[in-house]
């Protein structure tokens, strides 16, 4: 194959035939970085290849900047980016390989076929907040979405093009000369302080290409990008052309002040229907549905006559199985809502305890997340914090964090409850008995939060870790974690430690560091083979998944003894997709999306048994000594027994008035003196015995 030819002079006027292995065949496009290409694999898989242009690739800055965006775009599951294959960001002309997504960007579809229609604008809508949903949990911020990094794929929506900026797209820069984005579609914020940008920039980003996607123009427009950033900051956007039962919705996007705009999984449960990964778009039929003022007539199945495709005929039955589900778990029970326990009911003779429901924030939106602590339910929902007495469900206190947004479950750690604060102003520390707070301090800018052994870790958006003493509010010490750019931490009941991991450039290996809170200091550090998620720790040894790097499939459980040095892997006859996963002592239990439920003795290396439960999504599982329990999108709870792999219980859905409504986030449910509570998405928190599941 001749090399391919190009639009530069000099150096660009002949483009490499080949990428490391991959051969170059044609080309995609040229932007101000470098070079699509469409190539092919030894194999012949089809790829994308992007190759830098060679007067960026003479420039170290610049390299690191690209190994960032590789970085960036490994950490993303494939569900909704273009899957990173292969990179090199040393080559000569750095390169990075991704699975080809055949469909136009959003700009060229809109280019080609003028705005879309209000349905495909509420799909696309849905697509892209899942999307960012999946990029902000990792930790990325991806600071220029914009039409052209939207493919349109057949199934969805894919985010392309991590962390780069193109010199050459607009003449705005930064005082060091670097860009921060495309002005069109950026975020206020990234013009008065570019570098305190968070996930809440995207969400502007996701507005303004929501109102191109349905006008063909942007909320702000000028030929000359200096006018469109004084639009941004200072005047309202133009929404002319919009649905108008979008509107709303893309104007929270777009406010000035990040704290004011909704999360990925507020826009999810807002817009009604439901992402293309969940399986469940909005294929049911119009007699099954509620009529919702104000919003779009639901899709209705073909009438056409003629055969539907593959896809629809899938959506359809896994929506029939799912609704068929609902009412079998209600006719075993024998009855719907009317079946639930509630607080005063007369106690069952085998547990003494009678279970109860409760509705704490009546007006809130999608489930509370709870845990357990100084003898009480605490809990977060829609800007509050609250506390429950566990035996009747009755509320003991109320806290407003209407400024703040809460990413996990309230902790109880240095005698106080600890609100986790994934986006706010202040840090604070409550008394578990009144609410009242003992201590507040400023929340600076941060990428994520954890708790363990008393304290608070914060990680900065420089990177810098600081440790804050849970019970007074006051840092403890501050410093960089060793080979970890970013820190995520996680911690684990009973484990003193907390621990984050890097996966390496290639995609290969996984650095993990476990770090005392107490200290800052690194106890111990590795590097193991694989992409691997940490899932749980037990007796001094570490459990992680093992990962497909192709399509984010979990291939193997992992468990690594640091003391030793020692690790041992358990292979899955099946991989599994989109697996939520914890630990028990030394089993490993494994709730993939397709409801595939796995139980992995890392000792034997055996896997125990299987359940397949037919849920199509369900939260992290929990375990105790004799069950498996995790929780569903339309509020059921369910009970396995972990010897067996039976399952031995559930309880009825819970999806309230609005059956419609996206859970974005389902929080596991919190086991404790013999009880287990959960929430779900009609607002309520209920508790139920763990010792007869099939009473429930």
């Amino acid at each position: 194959m001749a090399p391919q030819g190009n639009t530069g002079t000099g150096a660009e006027a002949e483009l490499p035939e080949y990428a490391g292995h991959y051969r170059l065949e044609s080309c995609l496009g040229s932007g101000g970085m470098g070079v699509v290409h469409v190539a092919r694999s030894t194999s012949g898989m089809k790829l994308a290849v992007k190759v830098v242009h060679t007067e960026f690739a003479k420039d170290p800055e610049f390299r690191g900047r690209f190994r960032q965006e590789v970085a960036a775009a490994r950490k993303v599951s494939g569900a909704f980016t273009a899957s990173v294959v292969d990179a090199d960001p040393d080559a000569e002309r750095p390169w990075m390989a991704t699975l080809f997504i055949p469909g136009p960007t959003l700009s060229d579809e809109v280019k080609r076929n003028g705005p879309m229609a209000p349905d495909q604008l509420r799909r696309l809508m849905a697509g892209l907040a899942e999307a960012l949903r999946d990029i902000h949990r990792v930790g990325v911020v991806h600071r220029d979405l914009k039409p052209s990094n939207v493919l349109l794929a057949e199934d969805g929506p894919k985010v392309i093009d991590f962390g780069i900026s193109r010199p050459k797209d607009s003449e705005l820069r930064t005082e060091t000369g670097k860009l921060i984005g495309t002005p069109p579609f950026m975020a206020p914020e990234q013009f008065r302080r570019p570098r305190e940008v968070g996930p809440a920039a995207d969400i502007f980003a996701l507005g303004s290409v929501m109102v191109h996607a349905a006008t063909g123009r942007g909320p702000f427009d000028s030929d000359s990008p200096y006018v469109v950033a004084y639009q941004v900051v200072h005047d309202e956007p133009d929404l002319t052309g919009v649905p108008t039962n979008l509107a709303p919705l893309i104007v929270r996007c777009l406010a000035k002040e990040p704290e004011d705009r909704p999360t990925p999984d507020e826009l999810m449960r807002e817009l009604r229907s439901v992402a293309a990964s969940y399986d469940t778009q909005t294929f049911i039929p119009a007699q099954r549905t509620r009529d919702v003022p104000g919003a779009e007539p639901k899709e209705q199945l073909s009438r056409s006559g003629r055969r539907p495709s593959r896809r629809t005929v899938f959506v359809a039955v896994a929506v029939v199985l799912t609704l068929a589900g609902v009412l079998a778990s209600v006719q075993w029970l024998g009855g719907g809502e009317d079946a639930t326990a509630k607080s005063g009911d007369k106690p069952t003779a085998a547990t003494g305890f009678a279970g109860w429901t409760a509705n704490p924030v009546p007006k809130a939106e999608g489930p509370a997340q709870c845990s357990y602590g100084a003898g009480r339910l605490i809990c977060a929902q829609s800007g509050t914090v609250f506390a429950l007495d566990p035996a009747d469900g009755a509320l003991m206190w109320r806290h407003s964090v209407a400024e703040s947004r809460l990413s996990k479950p309230p902790a109880v750690e240095g005698g106080l409850v600890q609100p986790m604060v994934e986006e706010g102003r202040r840090l604070e520390g409550l008394d578990p008995a009144s609410g009242k707070a003992r201590w507040q301090r400023a929340l600076p800018r941060h990428h994520g939060m954890q708790i363990t052994g008393g304290i608070l870790l914060l990680t900065l958006l420089d990177g810098t870790v600081t440790g804050v003493d849970a019970s007074t509010g006051d840092t403890k010490w501050h410093l960089r974690i060793p080979g970890q750019p970013t820190p995520a931490f996680v911690s684990f009941d009973g484990d003193p430690l907390a621990y984050t991991t890097n996966l390496s450039l290639d995609g290969l290996s996984t650095r993990v560091t476990a770090v005392d809170p107490t200290t800052g200091a690194v106890r111990w550090d590795a590097r193991l083979s694989g992409n691997l998620v940490l899932v749980g720790t037990h007796g001094g040894s570490v459990f992680f998944l093992s990962t497909n790097n192709l399509y984010g499939d979990t291939e193997a459980v992992v468990r690594y003894t640091p003391v030793t040095e020692s690790s041992r892997r358990v292979k899955l006859p099946v991989a599994r997709a989109d697996v939520q996963a914890t630990a028990r002592g030394n089993t490993v239990y494994l709730l993939a999306s397709t409801g595939s439920l796995d139980a992995v003795d890392t000792v034997s290396g055996k896997r125990l048994w299987n359940l397949e439960t037919s849920v199509s999504r369900g939260s992290v599982p929990v375990a105790d000594d004799r069950h498996v329990y995790f929780t569903t999108t339309d509020g059921r709870l369910f009970a396995v027994d972990a010897d067996k792999g039976r399952l031995v219980g559930q309880t009825p859905a819970r999806l309230g008035s609005n059956s419609g409504t996206v859970t974005g986030a389902l929080p596991s449910p919190t086991v404790a003196d013999g009880r287990i509570y959960a929430t779900a998405p009609d607002g309520t928190v209920f508790a139920v015995t763990s010792r007869e599941p099939s009473g429930w």
